[in-house]
């Protein structure tokens, strides 16, 4: 069986879920950072520090973070999303079996944080920036398209914790710089971009 020649073949990952590297190359925190893992009988939690020094966890999904606490990776968590499956590391080997596989497409996000550490940051984090080049360009020596999420729930943690998050238009505003930001420095590697 053959496919068309405009038939792109290919897979699809999320920064937050493989990507590793958390706290690597000027990455800031984001919310999956702050998330455990679950199992069959435990959900996710997202975990904090009260201002008295006191922790706790509260549920993903309608949760909310006590007023004073601050969000924060705990001892005895896991926290499956700091590794994930390691393509901060090994991304060169991965693109070469996506080529074996026949890929020639990779649909991928960009993880915000890697980009702008807080969200607010007044420039764009060159380690992150650099990165995202470098695979990009791999793809492209296998003949694989990226397909590019701008942001897949991996938004910087800064701004849930302090603007609270999309509910503050100020976020808007800084989604709009650091779209403008991938789009001008990928323009030359990337044809396919969406939310």
């Amino acid at each position: 069986m053959s496919f068309p020649k405009n038939f792109y073949l290919g897979g699809a990952t999320a920064a937050n879920q493989y990507e590793g590297g958390w706290n690597e190359g000027g990455r800031g925190p984001a919310m999956t950072d702050v998330t455990t893992g679950a199992t069959k009988d435990t959900p996710r939690y997202g975990t904090y520090r009260n201002a008295d020094g006191t922790t706790g966890k509260m549920s993903m999904f309608g949760g909310t973070l006590p007023e004073g606490a601050e969000y924060a990776c705990l001892d005895g968590y896991f926290y499956p999303n700091h590794i994930g499956t390691d393509f901060y590391h090994h991304y060169k080997e991965d693109i070469a079996l996506f080529a074996q596989m026949g890929f020639k497409m990779f649909r991928m996000s960009i993880s915000w944080p890697r980009i702008y550490p807080n969200g607010n940051d007044k420039k764009p984090n060159q380690e992150g920036l650099d990165f995202y080049r470098s695979v990009f360009e791999e793809l492209h020596k296998y003949g694989i398209e990226p397909l590019v999420t701008i942001s897949h729930y991996d938004d910087p943690l800064y701004m849930e914790e302090k603007l609270g998050g999309w509910q503050n238009r100020e976020t808007n505003g800084l989604y709009e710089k650091y779209c403008h930001s991938i789009f001008e420095e990928y323009k030359d590697l990337v044809k396919y971009l969406r939310h």
